[in-house]
């Protein structure tokens, strides 16, 4: 059965049927393997503005630049 045989029925579901369906799918999705692009206990290193000095006056200033600019 493909996704588009399915969807016409899904749609028709009462809302409570719906999640329960949902619940039960990512039950499933989470029992399957391989499903994640990450690997299991690897490190990803993620850029964040923590200990970047400026970084809050730089965005300020854009938003001041942008706000500007529109009006």
């Amino acid at each position: 059965m493909t996704l588009t045989e399915i969807l016409p029925a899904v749609r028709q579901l009462p809302a409570l049927d719906k999640l329960r369906l949902i619940r039960i799918l990512a039950e499933e999705l989470d029992l399957e393997q391989d499903i994640s692009p990450f690997e299991p206990y690897k490190i990803y290193y993620l850029p964040t503005p923590y200990n970047t000095f400026g970084a809050g006056k730089a965005l300020m200033d854009a938003m001041k630049t942008a706000d500007s600019q529109t009006t």
